[in-house]
């Protein structure tokens, strides 16, 4: 079977969620061609060599720029058989609107995709309406095609002031034991997590080592899920590896829960932990199930700088219950933990997405707040209160691609987007200026030196006007000018 894989945005990163089932299928027997339309062309002989194709829809982003180029594919080969896999996988259910897959698979969807792929008829059937294939039962792991992408050069980096270093991007486990309300895991596992076997996860850093990585992003939903795996994992990658750097992603109540494990994580390499604080708002988290506090998060900055770990914190801004004081009192939380140069300008723009499955459809929170379902943001529409707050995430997401096309440093965009907002908003009772940073939360690096990964956008952004035109070209290319200059 001649199986196409094609992955549209991975946050920056090699796409882990093609070079793995690439491996798989490529051990099956399969001839296998991988695309990354994120820095790559998808040429039309490729569509004409596929027997099917299978496309990578880890998040909001890449399902949306995943539609866009398959409307496309589907001009050149409209019997060619696509399926979607991945976390957002069943968001093409067809339920709410034109769906773009024969089929969809989420969870651990190697097994199904092996299945889909050595199966021509059930690659033929065109799901009408139904549900998408879950994939959950327990795996070993192989190891991944690396080799069938393009190199680490042309991805994402580390970036410390002057200093940049080469990153691969790997994953120890899967899924969540939480269920955050507003986050797409839980829709899928429902609460379960499934690990990745230390051996399999140091296999594949071996060999991202072995193509120049110099840095590793741990891209497990929650790191800290398994504090024990996580633990083991991190010691044998720092034992066979002393020199490699890391950063993960964790819970705000799990950097507290383990405050034990910070500076070991520190001396193996750590340098960051992304963390989804998403509010200054106890009652927006309390909607959200996020299962923490404001003032847990600043104590959670206070653990990670104690160990000398930078915390760079992911955003919510915009919800159906922010308000304008809200927002101000988020501009101001990043201020007074001295993390201005620990936001990337996109996280002040994130608005909140409702898909199908959103455990918030069924909290009673958004009664009466919802609009008519959106089959091109595959979500429910829905407004603010205060007007202005729409008007002003537009522009805020206007001014975040401004930023990063034109390479702001932190505190230009941070007062950019502040000033934005007092005039928008027309603030009397709080100073424009940021207030002054908490000297018991102070870094001891200084803003431009914190480290960073150079790909600023998010998960759960919306795709720019850049990437969707990027998608339609890369799946489509226009024809090519004949005659006179």
């Amino acid at each position: 079977m001649r199986a196409l894989l094609l992955s549209t945005y991975e946050l920056g990163h090699q796409p882990l969620h093609v070079a793995g089932p690439a491996g798989a299928l490529q051990r099956a027997g399969h001839d296998v061609r991988c695309v990354d339309l994120s820095v790559d062309t998808l040429r039309p002989e490729d569509v004409q060599w596929a027997h099917a194709v299978a496309v990578s829809v880890p998040m909001h982003t890449a399902m949306r720029l995943a539609r866009q180029a398959c409307a496309h594919i589907r001009t050149l080969r409209p019997d060619l058989a696509v399926c979607f896999y991945g976390l957002y996988a069943g968001l093409d259910d067809g339920a709410h609107g034109a769906h773009v897959a024969d089929m969809a698979i989420a969870g651990e969807y190697e097994p199904g995709l092996l299945a889909w792929f050595g199966d021509p008829s059930e690659q033929r059937r065109r799901v009408q309406v139904g549900p998408t294939v879950v994939h959950l039962g327990r795996q070993r792991f192989g190891l991944p095609a690396r080799k069938s992408l393009p190199p680490l050069e042309r991805y994402s980096r580390l970036l410390m002031g002057s200093e940049s270093r080469m990153a691969g991007y790997v994953e120890a486990s899967h899924g969540c034991a939480h269920r955050c309300r507003h986050c797409p895991v839980p829709v899928v596992y429902n609460g379960r997590t499934r690990l990745v076997e230390v051996e399999s996860v140091l296999a594949d850093v071996a060999q991202l080592v072995g193509m120049g990585a110099e840095h590793l992003t741990f891209g497990d939903p929650d790191f800290l899920n398994g504090p024990h795996h996580a633990r083991r994992v991190i010691d044998a990658v720092h034992q066979a590896f002393p020199d490699l750097t890391f950063d993960i992603t964790a819970k705000v109540e799990h950097i507290l829960a383990h405050p034990e494990i910070w500076p070991a994580m520190a001396g193996a390499g750590c340098l960051f932990v992304v963390s989804a604080f998403e509010s200054a708002n106890d009652d927006v988290l309390r909607r959200l199930d996020k299962g923490h506090t404001v003032a847990e998060e600043i104590e959670a900055v206070k653990v990670l700088r104690s160990a000398g770990i930078e915390p760079r914190p992911s955003l919510l801004p915009f919800t159906p219950w922010t308000t304008a004081g809200d927002l101000l009192d988020l501009l101001d939380l990043v201020a007074h933990c001295d993390l201005i140069g620990n936001v990337d300008p996109v996280q002040f723009t994130i608005r909140l997405l409702v898909p199908p499955g959103s455990l918030l459809l069924d909290s009673g929170d958004l009664d009466g707040l919802l609009g008519p379902y959106d089959p091109e943001h595959l979500g429910w529409e829905w407004t603010s209160t205060d007007g202005r707050l729409d008007v002003l995430q537009q522009r805020l997401v206007a001014l975040a691609q401004l930023a990063d096309a034109e390479s702001w440093d932190d505190m230009a965009a941070y007062r950019a987007v502040r000033a934005e907002a007092w005039r928008l908003l027309d603030i009397h009772d709080r100073a424009e200026a940021p207030p002054q940073s908490d000297p018991d939360l102070r870094s001891q690096i200084a803003p431009d030196e914190r480290p960073r990964l150079s790909e600023a956008w998010f998960c759960c952004a919306e795709p720019t006007s850049a990437q969707l035109d990027s998608a339609r070209l890369q799946a489509h290319p226009a024809p090519t000018p004949t005659g006179g200059r």
